[in-house]
């Protein structure tokens, strides 16, 4: 009977695993297609609309600006794929890099979906979990935007209100110490060092608060070999 039970069990998991490769690879071949004709939207508008009306930038002009952003924002963006990659699986991924608010909206969705479907980071449930839950994520977040157009004139007194323009500042930092303390509380002796360094640097320099992507590094470094430390010496 036992023997029954774990061949059923090994082809569960193969039905499984095959069912999770013919996913990724239709996933990956709309998510590039996908990808390209962003890309080529996101460049080729701006010059059109310049070459229509006769003010296109020059090369060299064109070339200067994007060094100036790109050597803050490229090493981000590295930053952020690796990171976040392996939360949202691959069609979360595609997903939500084409269509942006990663950080603020489709991490802590996919975050708070696999919680709650009790899924496992790499397993094929976590990878339907993530797509669905960021799909869903990018359709709310496309009609508030068009709620929030049709409805700007008449909530603009409330939205501009100095009394709750505070609050506005802080939702982001607020969500992210909510879903990040239940992640904290999981393993402790991993997350002080990297939480009390990051949070006393932001104190004592000010403008690192703004490049909280690249800060990722030193923290993820700092947790991995606390982790790797802790798992030699049998305490986790």
């Amino acid at each position: 009977m036992d023997e029954k039970k774990m061949e059923q069990i090994r082809e569960d998991e193969a039905v499984k695993q095959a069912f999770l490769d013919d996913f990724n690879k239709g996933i990956h071949r709309i998510g590039r297609c996908m990808l390209i004709v962003s890309v080529i939207l996101l460049v080729g508008v701006p010059f059109l609309i310049g070459a229509v009306n006769g003010v296109t930038p020059s090369l060299k002009g064109f070339l200067i600006g994007f060094a100036k952003v790109g050597i803050i924002y490229i090493p981000v963006a590295v930053v952020e794929f690796l990171v976040y990659t392996p939360m949202l699986g691959a069609g979360g991924s595609y997903l939500a890099f084409i269509t942006g608010n990663v950080t603020n909206m489709k991490i802590p969705c996919a975050m708070n979906a696999r919680d709650i479907a009790k899924t496992k980071v790499g397993t094929p449930e976590n990878e339907i979990i993530s797509t669905i839950s960021v799909a869903t994520s990018a359709i709310v977040t496309t009609l508030v935007i068009v709620a929030g157009v049709i409805l700007m004139i008449p909530l603009r007194p409330v939205l501009e209100n100095p009394v709750l323009i505070p609050a506005f500042d802080n939702v982001v930092p607020a969500l992210f110490g909510a879903l990040g303390l239940k992640y904290f509380m999981k393993s402790p002796r991993i997350a002080a060092i990297p939480v009390l360094s990051m949070t006393l640097l932001c104190v004592l320099v000010p403008a690192a608060i703004s490049q909280t992507s690249l800060l990722m590094i030193p923290a993820g470094g700092m947790a991995l070999l606390i982790g790797y430390f802790l798992f030699k010496k049998g305490k986790i």
